[in-house]
């Protein structure tokens, strides 16, 4: 505390500043304009879907409340029509998020099922996402960078993997068990996930990749 001397000489205790100051202020409450305004910067700052951005409009609301009017009283902020209103504006479009998010899960290793786990958390809607699922090239590649980045199945030493096997099988299998549940929490299929820790070979797995090309329309966009 920061002393001061009163009037009549005696000492008083001042509270002391913070480190930034005088408290910061509280934000304004909103109105139209000032939703609309925060509506915009959030899509122009974030990839967002319609839903995603109205639970934030909502959640500004209740953080700052609405400002009255003239009158002394509160207009009722619709928040549904703004975000509908920017999505026929284009500045929020869900099939653009949904595709993006798709190749960027996929292009870090995640299986189908990691997609349609954040599509849905994303407010994507169920036709949506089944449009823009991951196809089967695309899934498959997915599962193949997932397991060469863990050095899984044919991806590991396969000298070390080799006396694993000869020495103590229990210890194979329990190895084998352990890449399987991180491949299948990765979202890929179970299918996919035996036959590349199965695999013989890195260049069995590239001929199995080579298969699926063509097969499924939505591993083109």
């Amino acid at each position: 505390m920061n002393r001061i001397s009163s009037s009549n000489g005696s000492e008083t205790e001042r509270p002391r500043r913070g480190r930034k100051g005088a408290a910061r202020k509280r934000a304004r409450p909103l109105d139209e304009t000032s939703l609309r305004d925060l509506a915009l910067s959030y899509a122009a700052r974030f990839a967002t879907t319609g839903a995603k951005l109205e639970a934030y409009l909502a959640r500004k609301i209740r953080e700052r409340g609405v400002a009255e009017d003239g009158d002394g009283r509160t207009r009722e902020l619709d928040v549904k029509a703004l975000v509908a209103r920017l999505a026929e504006l284009g500045y929020v479009d869900d099939e653009a998020y949904a595709r993006m998010k798709t190749r960027d899960l996929t292009g870090r290793g995640y299986g189908a099922r990691r997609v349609e786990q954040a599509l849905w958390a994303a407010g994507v809607e169920e036709e949506v996402r089944a449009e823009h699922a991951p196809g089967e090239l695309q899934s498959r590649e997915a599962a193949v960078l997932m397991a060469k980045k863990r050095r899984f199945g044919p991806f590991g030493d396969r000298s070390a993997n080799d006396r694993v096997k000869e020495l103590d099988p229990v210890v194979a299998r329990k190895l084998r068990e352990k890449q399987l549940a991180a491949m299948l929490r990765a979202g890929h299929a179970m299918d996919h996930v035996r036959f590349i820790i199965d695999a013989q070979s890195a260049e069995r797995v590239e001929e199995w990749l080579a298969e699926a090309e063509g097969e499924d329309p939505r591993d083109e966009y």
